[in-house]
């Protein structure tokens, strides 16, 4: 097990990332474990006005929640209804915003007619931060989620936190065909993913990991982009041979807008400043379109020379950068007045190119000569080239380092930013196993890395390993693994629910209160260290129809939860109606799914009636470890999630 100092914990939420990460199991979590706060009688609703404020150690907090729709106060906000949540922290005396807080935040229905004592909200806060299964908040305003998007036509949503041990799997997102590649929008509600062999863009609802729609997007759609203020969603059509081009979808009505023809071959998206033109690069006959966003009218082809690489904006220079494979240039187009500034002559093979936060570094892989050309875009001139592993074909960017993945190697290559320009610092760790280009199927528009919400740390998708890696900035090592359910990961992504800070002192994030009734709204500010519980109230949404009830009830049976491995365990339990809490014996599709977290073995059985309600299957594992049993009857409508579910701890030696 590797070795946790303090120093590697910078925030409550990185901790139990990490433990999660690399950490014991703590405890045998039981079927009785699962959070019955539904069966609790609801307490009168009450309608708070207004922005909430308190006082505490000298700082002043203000509470609000704003449905998104309306933009109107708290009254009138409805259950399941996208909601803005903003605390706003600042000095009481010199009335200073408090940057960087940080804070962290909970919302749980409340189960009592009178709010939280102090002593009860530090209660609360103490149990959600412990992620106890008995006690969970019904909003986590803290929780990330992490996407994998498979070679199978299936996205993986995996909660980091929430783990035994490893990760655990909160949902498959199934599409119509493998996704090629993805985008999130910016308020991080719904994720739009391209599927090229049914010339489709699905749309997914972010809040509830249900596919909304599949939206018909011209042929062969593979590179997506949304445009910086988010209305229309551009989607590149790929055809070799005749021309190609886009298809924009206006976000608001997930409409097709308008079909734009723009060139031959592979297509990539950038966006200048102000959303005013989108440029389409046209790989096999070397051009870039120039679209005019508001009319979605072509105005202008700019030649740079077939075949093109690819393309990115810097918003430093204000102009688009191309790289030819063939020639070795980079072309430089002003993205206003879309002349060709320039070519900048660097080496043929060259590949992706990419920007560095600021705008002002360019970096180009090139794998024919396994380095990365680095550029300052101010001047237009290269400043290094460095070697990296066989064949790069990805950069990443954090806030201080550069990442580049080799297809040849296992290894990623990081280059720290701050030393551009001077003597490079880089560094080399082992992003998995085997080489990522030794898997059939690591192709992807997508990107196999992305950032996590804590400062300096990067989520690594290998699909040779069938693994996604975190690596924590500093570390010689990833310092754990995320399993992926033996599913190939070709790129990953993460949705955020996170407080974010919006403007300086001023952390909001998109909530969905997911029924009616009072919530209690828990702050944790770590520094200074206040605690405190706010007020949320959610009316009823006459939209949202009466959660239906399950048909069948369980209980567990075994009073012993430990088993042996290599033996057989008899596992037993029954099955009553749910309204009239009769037995039900003649079940004939109870189905049993039994799994080694997270998900490495798993078997699946017909359970066997035995009489007076009582179910039987003989279990016998593989290996010692964690175990999760679950139970559907579709004849009755109960899918594995709606019955209480059990844990068993397999172990090598007798108890």
């Amino acid at each position: 097990m590797m070795s946790m100092t303090k120093h590697h914990f910078p925030t409550l939420r990185l901790a139990a990332l990490l433990l999660c990460l690399v950490g014991p199991y703590s405890a045998v979590v039981t079927a009785q474990d699962k959070n019955t706060s539904d069966a609790k009688a609801a307490p009168q609703m009450t309608t708070p006005t207004g922005p909430q404020r308190i006082v505490k150690e000298g700082i002043e907090i203000e509470f609000t929640i704003d449905p998104l729709a309306t933009g109107t106060a708290a009254p009138s906000l409805m259950a399941g209804q996208d909601a803005v949540m903003r605390f706003r922290i600042r000095d009481r005396a010199s009335r200073t915003p408090l940057a960087r807080a940080r804070p962290a935040a909970w919302a749980s229905r409340r189960d009592r007619p009178a709010p939280p004592d102090p002593q009860q909200c530090r209660e609360k806060v103490q149990s959600f931060m412990q992620g106890s299964l008995r006690v969970r908040p019904d909003v986590d305003l803290n929780a990330y989620y992490i996407l994998a998007l498979n070679q199978e036509p299936n996205i993986s949503v995996i909660d980091p936190l929430l783990g035994f041990g490893g990760s655990k799997l909160i949902t498959l997102l199934f599409l119509k065909s493998p996704g090629e590649d993805w985008v999130l929008s910016d308020d991080r509600s719904r994720l739009f993913v391209s599927m090229p062999l049914v010339n489709q863009v699905a749309v997914v609802d972010t809040a509830t990991w249900k596919i909304i729609t599949n939206i018909d997007a011209g042929f062969k759609p593979a590179r997506i982009a949304l445009q910086p203020d988010g209305k229309y969603l551009w989607v590149a059509n790929d055809l070799e041979r005749e021309p190609g081009g886009v298809t924009v979808i206006d976000t608001g009505t997930l409409k097709v807008a308008k079909s734009i023809t723009t060139g031959a071959g592979r297509h990539e998206i950038a966006f200048g400043a102000g959303n005013k033109f989108a440029f389409i690069m046209n790989r096999d006959v070397g051009t870039i379109s120039v679209v005019d966003v508001r009319q979605l009218r072509k105005v202008k082809d700019v030649g740079t020379g077939a075949p093109t690489s690819s393309m990115a904006f810097s918003p430093l220079s204000k102009a688009i950068y191309v790289t030819n494979q063939a020639s070795g240039n980079v072309a430089v187009i002003d993205s206003e007045s879309h002349k060709l500034l320039t070519n900048i002559a660097v080496k043929p093979g060259l590949g992706k190119v990419r920007f560095a936060p600021s705008g002002r570094w360019g970096f180009i892989t090139n794998p024919s000569e396994s380095v990365v050309h680095i550029f300052d875009a101010s001047t237009n001139r290269f400043v290094h080239e460095v070697a990296v592993g066989k064949a790069p074909d990805q950069l990443a960017f954090s806030d201080s380092f550069a990442y580049v993945r080799s297809l040849g190697t296992e290894e990623v290559t990081t280059i720290r930013l701050s030393t551009l320009g001077k003597e490079l610092d880089t560094v080399k760790f082992p992003g998995g196993q085997e080489a990522p280009g030794s898997s059939s199927n690591f192709a992807s528009s997508a990107e196999a890395f992305v950032a996590t919400p804590e400062s300096g740390s990067m989520l690594i998708a290998n699909p040779a390993d069938k693994m996604i890696y975190y690596y924590s900035e500093g570390m010689a090592a990833p310092m754990g693994n995320f399993q992926n359910y033996r599913r190939v990961p070709r790129a990953v992504t993460i949705v955020d629910r996170s407080l974010r800070e919006e403007t300086l002192g001023v952390y909001a994030t998109t909530v969905r209160l997911p029924k009616e009734g009072v919530y209690d709204v828990s702050l944790l500010l770590d520094s200074p260290r206040i605690v405190h519980c706010f007020e949320a109230a959610a009316k009823p949404n006459p939209a949202i129809t009466a959660e239906q009830k399950t048909a069948l009830r369980i209980e567990y049976l075994n009073k012993e939860r430990s088993l042996r491995a290599g033996e057989d365990y008899k596992l037993r339990f029954r099955l009553a109606d749910a309204k009239t809490n009769r037995f039900i014996s003649d079940l004939k599709d109870v189905r049993v799914l039994v799994f080694l977290t997270p998900g490495i073995w798993q078997k699946r059985e017909t359970a066997r009636s035995v009489g007076e309600g009582i179910y039987e299957i003989a279990v016998n594992v593989p290996q010692e470890g964690v175990y999760m049993v679950f139970v559907e009857c579709r004849s009755r409508g109960v899918n594995y999630r709606q019955l209480p579910f059990l844990t068993m701890h397999a172990t090598s030696s007798p108890w």
